[in-house]
């Protein structure tokens, strides 16, 4: 019979609530919007709001969705999974 190790046997955390994911993706879009208006800002400031909302978003969007989302969603799994085993202690 083969052996399960503890990864096995943990089940996967519940999806985050409404009010996490809220918080979740503003963690991930308000750092994302600085950094872009600082590294375009020159560019975007010769820009009317529309055309310079249109390039912020298409830049962002994929960003956040296929870049920060996936790590957050984990970062968030290890910290249930470990509050779960009796690692992390809140107040």
């Amino acid at each position: 019979m083969p052996k399960t190790t503890a990864a096995e046997t943990t089940t996967p955390p519940a999806p985050p609530s409404r009010h996490q994911l809220a918080a979740m993706i503003w963690l991930c879009v308000f750092p994302t919007l600085t950094v872009l208006n600082l590294l375009l800002g020159d560019w975007l400031g010769t820009l009317s709001a529309v055309p310079r909302t249109f390039v912020l978003a298409t830049i962002a969007v994929p960003i956040v969705i296929y870049g920060l989302m996936p790590h957050l969603h984990r970062a968030r799994g290890r910290l249930l999974g470990r509050r779960r085993a009796g690692q992390v202690e809140l107040p």
